[in-house]
């Protein structure tokens, strides 16, 4: 059976999420997907703060980090982050919900670039990360029998 492309992209997500035991022990879940296209949402815990009494940044870029994986995978062609660089832009607090919002801005060949942006829950805007990704030719993210 072929699937269409928002059929692969869901396909993908369930069968990632399976084994990505960092998104499963921080308590992201995987939104909506499409092709080119992730959402992630994290609350934030109180094991999650820093010294600060506010969400690691690490955390926050690890949330971004995992939208973009969703959104480059998206296509079932297994794809890996080569670089992102991202800004913090205000703090986070205990309890706080994160969005994680990956768009595709470009692909073509082997490389992709990704533009992610990370909320909270009154839509102001806590960080944004921009990805770059490279596929490995002839590999599938996941397996068709992975997910069933």
């Amino acid at each position: 059976m072929t699937m269409t492309p928002q059929q692969t992209a869901e396909f993908v997500r369930d069968g990632m999420f399976t084994r990505d035991l960092a998104a499963q022990a921080l308590g992201i879940e995987i939104g909506s997907v499409a092709p080119g296209r992730a959402a992630a949402v994290m609350t934030v815990r109180r094991d999650m703060l820093n010294g600060f009494g506010i969400c690691h940044g690490g955390l926050i870029a690890t949330l971004a980090d995992t939208a973009f994986a969703y959104g480059c995978n998206s296509y079932n062609e297994m794809t890996v982050a080569s670089g992102f660089d991202v800004d913090l832009l205000a703090a986070s607090q205990e309890g706080d919900v994160l969005t994680s919002v990956a768009e595709e801005v470009h692909r073509a060949g082997r490389t992709g670039l990704y533009d992610i942006v990370v909320t909270n829950q009154r839509g102001e805007r806590i960080a944004v990360f921009r990805g770059r990704s490279y596929r490995l030719k002839g590999r599938p993210t996941v397996a068709p029998q992975a997910v069933g």
